[in-house]
């Protein structure tokens, strides 16, 4: 195997720089232990040297916020897909942005790839005393409280909820919000407390919808949607992924009416009427509902 060449950049670090037809081989699955996130750094260092990618290094901390967004609802969408393959390749791409702000810190002086992985390792190892030390934890449940504490002792004054990023979608914000307050016993005993205080915000909001109120309306609106969280929380559901599978439900089936509404009526507008009778467009809602179920009949 040819050894790579490599340039100095102005602070005389040796850069390497990959030929791209020398084959890297992986070792096997049971071999592998993290040693070659060594040439992903060694890469990403290349391109951002000072004859490196252009694009590259215009990128901040700042331009690749949407990036670090972007790739994590990638493998997200990964995981939800089933397919190893897919999240094999989205997780590599969220490790590169992990790597590339890692390198951003180093050329500010700040931290660097290393300074991350001996942080999060400590981290790990200091919350994880019924393994790494002698404290006893009979279930997931009270690892998740003494984690809670330690993490609480980390912070100091930041809180219980200071940890919750206000960047997350609302949902999983909510979720996760229940889950820590729960932790510490502010919480519900059982789902029928939960099921109660939706039925509450619901009459609230029912009265807001009555005045005409517009701020109160979406106070309430805001507190049901709250309060169903909660009740996801109690009842094991997570709120967010059950509203993709039904926003992907939804899509689903509009397309099915949609093209249902071009082939017979020529497209929306098309017979002159502003829009089609509702009854109509039920109808092939219907039918795309009916195929479905014929589909999972089937399976």
């Amino acid at each position: 195997m040819a050894a790579p060449r490599y340039v100095l950049n102005p602070a005389g670090m040796s850069l390497p720089r990959f030929d791209e037809d020398v084959p890297r081989p992986v070792p096997p699955l049971e071999a592998q232990d993290g040693s070659t996130l060594t040439r992903l750094v060694s890469v990403m260092r290349r391109l951002l040297a000072p004859d490196g990618c252009p694009w590259d290094r215009e990128q901040s901390f700042e331009t690749l916020r949407k990036y670090a967004l972007e790739e994590a609802c990638e493998v997200i969408d990964a995981i939800d897909s089933g397919d190893r393959k897919a999240i094999r390749e989205e997780l590599g791409d969220l490790l590169l942005q992990v790597v590339f702000q890692a390198e951003l810190g180093r050329s500010e002086g700040a931290f660097a790839i290393d300074d991350v992985v001996s942080g999060i390792v400590e981290k790990l190892v200091h919350r994880h005393p019924h393994v790494f030390g002698d404290m006893d934890a009979k279930d997931a449940d009270e690892v998740l409280r003494n984690w809670e504490k330690i993490k609480a002792k980390e912070k100091g004054e930041r809180g219980i909820l200071g940890g919750v990023p206000r960047s997350l979608p609302a949902l999983t914000r909510a979720q996760r919000i229940g889950e820590k307050v729960e932790r510490v016993g502010f919480d519900w005993a059982d789902a029928s407390g939960s099921r109660a205080k939706v039925t509450e915000e619901m009459g609230e909001l029912d009265q807001a919808i009555a005045s005409g109120d517009e701020k109160a309306i979406e106070d309430e609106m805001g507190d049901v949607l709250f309060a169903l969280v909660n009740l996801a929380r109690h009842t094991k559901v997570d709120a967010e992924g059950a509203l993709r599978r039904t926003i992907d439900k939804f899509t689903r089936r509009f397309s099915h009416v949609e093209s249902r509404v071009k082939s017979v009526h020529g497209g929306w507008g098309a017979s002159g009427e502003k829009n089609l009778p509702l009854e109509v467009l039920d109808t092939y809602w219907e039918e795309a509902k009916a195929s479905e179920r014929n589909t999972n009949e089937k399976a």
